[in-house]
């Protein structure tokens, strides 16, 4: 490896000072978001206190509950019939939640397995279950998107889940699946970066801190009829029922708050249109750059890649260590790859601007000229 002394690490920052970063979650946040959090924090409008101090059943938190919900209702297209709930335990607990209200003990439920997430739901649901594999991608290590001509799907499941963005191996399906039964799906790091067809849809679910908001809260959209068809009787925290149309117990507040704000920030970019155009150009111009030369190797398959999560890998482990220590050290963090799989991992959701992945590639090109 040469290391020409008159190459100097590059420096990058936003305007503001602040690195730019790709981590997976929980991940960036938009920093108009975060600067009006700032200036409300320690006194929200005229109540004296805090938004982390007041009660859940006061005017002003039922005022945000309710301008969240509008606004994810305009930015998916939902109807009347939809139910938004903001519970949680993260997606991990959507995994069983959803096989308990909707498994029947004498049907089944299809699961297309197409990374860890995944696998972890169908477990969860084999818990409960007759849950079904109706096509894996595991033969491959979770490259790719298995082909629906190779899918094996019955008509008569009850719902048929899948996870429609794979954090850890970089893939995403293109396309909704098409099936005879209403999908569930786990969109927890692709939410809200591109329009969907909610009438194909009974239940999607979403932890927060990947693309709409930080930790603590899991957004679930529940079409009416679907919620009609669930298992009873249910422990009464697990029963979706008991969260559709009211509000039972402590949501989490502060975490709700920055939803709202997260929502009109992408509401005012020009709603899912304009964000799906601008995740178009980031992955793109990311894509570009990896496959311009050998140095770099994407680990998912082109017709199965990620627009939210890009894999790669270097020609060895000890570059890909040295390249994610440059690159905080150049103000670039967050981009070592998940621990089972190694690599790097550069996630660029909604709120991760245009500037951050240019910089990411001019360190690209820094990178090879100094180690290629």
């Amino acid at each position: 490896m040469t290391q020409p002394e008159a190459l100097q690490t590059p420096v990058y920052r936003t305007a503001t000072g602040r690195v730019y970063n790709f981590s997976a979650g929980p991940a960036v946040l938009p920093e108009p978001v975060l600067l009006e959090v700032k200036e409300e924090l320690p006194v929200y409008r005229n109540l004296g206190t805090s938004i982390l101090e007041i009660s859940h059943r006061s005017p002003e938190y039922a005022e945000i509950d309710a301008s969240a919900k509008a606004l994810l209702r305009k930015l998916l297209g939902l109807g009347e019939a939809w139910h938004v709930l903001f519970l949680q335990g993260g997606a991990s607990l959507q995994f069983h939640q959803v096989p308990l209200n909707f498994l029947p003990k004498d049907g089944s439920a299809d699961y297309l397995i197409t990374g860890a997430w995944a696998q972890k739901a169908y477990k969860e649901a084999k818990f409960l279950g007759n849950a079904r594999v109706a096509a894996s991608s595991e033969d491959r290590n979770f490259s790719y998107i298995p082909d629906p001509s190779t899918w094996n799907l019955d008509p008569k499941a009850a719902y048929l889940h899948f996870t429609s963005n794979n954090t850890i191996y970089g893939t995403q399906f293109q396309t909704e699946p098409e099936a005879e039964v209403p999908l569930v799906c786990d969109a927890s790091s692709d939410f809200l970066s591109r329009r969907i067809k909610p009438e194909r849809y009974g239940l999607i679910y979403a932890g927060a801190q990947k693309n709409v908001g930080p930790a603590g809260v899991t957004v679930v959209l529940i079409r009416d009829d679907f919620l009609q068809r669930r298992n009873q009787p249910l422990p009464t925290m697990l029963d979706y029922g008991t969260h559709a149309g009211k509000l039972f117990n402590t949501p989490p507040v502060f975490a709700v708050y920055i939803v709202e704000k997260v929502l009109r920030w992408l509401e005012g970019l020009g709603g899912l249109p304009a964000i799906e155009a601008i995740n178009d150009r980031k992955a793109a111009l990311l894509y570009e750059r990896i496959d311009r030369t050998d140095f770099y190797r994407g680990t998912a398959e082109p017709g199965s890649r990620s627009k939210m999560n890009v894999t790669f890998r270097l020609p060895s482990e000890e570059l890909e260590q040295r390249f994610v220590e440059e690159a905080k050290q150049a103000g670039l963090i967050g981009l070592k790859g998940h621990r089972s799989v190694g690599g790097l991992r550069a996630s660029i959701y909604n709120a991760c601007p245009i500037e951050a992945v240019e910089a990411l590639v001019s360190f690209m090109d820094y990178f090879e000229q100094r180690y290629g």
